[in-house]
């Protein structure tokens, strides 16, 4: 039976095309993708040609039922997605859930993957991380994103483009407060650069940004650094619990009550529970 391979292109510099990926991408019989422009010119750059087919955010659901009745008729089908690795911030998550279904075997490669080098090149915390990828584009809704990973004991990273990244720092900033950050952009190629500072500075100058940016963020650490008495806020807690309050509304009641943020709440009794 035919399958369907999961294919990373590179983020920047072609010389991270394993054989691998070269043997696989000949082995199939079409090639879907993001953008048929931009996969034929790398294919050409490889030397290879192959019939490709569009397949992107807005048309993934059809497209997949298309690509899966191919597989399902013998034909091995590749997702090599634009940069990076397909399903992460990039379409190819509905097409494997579609051959999962079908029981037609997946196979991921493995290859190049901008979050991963920028964290690990970042000087900050890799020990928990949380990859979000982009937020959201209007600032008002990237605020209340942000406000939800407050509190979230996790380094956190993020993909950003150059047209909005200078409102998504001052956002950040206004939300997180003044943490470490690592900005890390044009990963792989010539003119690759690791910004490493602070989320206020950064947010305050005028730097300009070219090419598409990893935000790689710190983890809050504050919270045992703060006036709270964790015990009393805990008692208080289960106390609503077992009076008949969610779970939601009790952090919701105390959180006025005692004028902190409700997800604040959420972490403490969270961390409580382990």
């Amino acid at each position: 039976m035919a399958n369907l391979y999961l294919i990373p292109s590179p983020i920047g510099n072609l010389k991270e095309v394993s054989p691998r990926i070269i043997e696989t991408i000949n082995l199939c019989d079409f090639i879907a993708c993001e953008d048929t422009r931009n996969t034929k010119k790398l294919l050409m750059l490889l030397g290879i040609k192959k019939e490709c087919i569009s397949c992107h955010e807005h048309n993934e659901k059809e497209t997949s039922i298309k690509l899966i009745n191919l597989i399902l008729s013998g034909k091995n089908i590749g997702y090599l997605s634009d940069a990076g690795n397909p399903c992460i911030s990039d379409p190819g998550a509905l097409l494997t859930l579609e051959a999962i279904k079908n029981n037609i075997t997946v196979i991921p490669l493995s290859g190049p993957c901008a979050f991963i080098d920028g964290l690990i090149a970042s000087g900050i915390d890799t020990t928990h991380f949380l990859f979000y990828g982009f937020l959201l584009s209007k600032s008002s809704l990237r605020v209340h994103e942000l406000e939800a990973l407050k509190y979230l004991p996790y380094t956190l990273v993020f993909y950003e483009s150059p047209h909005r990244i200078n409102e998504t720092l001052k956002d950040l900033y206004k939300v997180l407060g003044d943490r470490k950050i690592t900005i890390a952009r044009e990963l792989t190629k010539i003119h690759e650069e690791f910004i490493r500072t602070n989320l206020k500075a950064i947010s305050e100058s005028t730097h300009e940004f070219i090419g598409e940016m990893v935000l790689i963020v710190d983890k809050y650490e504050n919270l045992e650094d703060t006036s709270i008495d964790e015990e009393e806020l805990l008692k208080k807690y289960n106390l609503l619990i077992k009076n008949g309050l969610s779970s939601k509304d009790a952090a919701t009641s105390i959180s006025i009550l005692l004028g902190i943020n409700k997800n604040q709440i959420k972490t403490l009794t969270y961390k409580n529970k382990e």
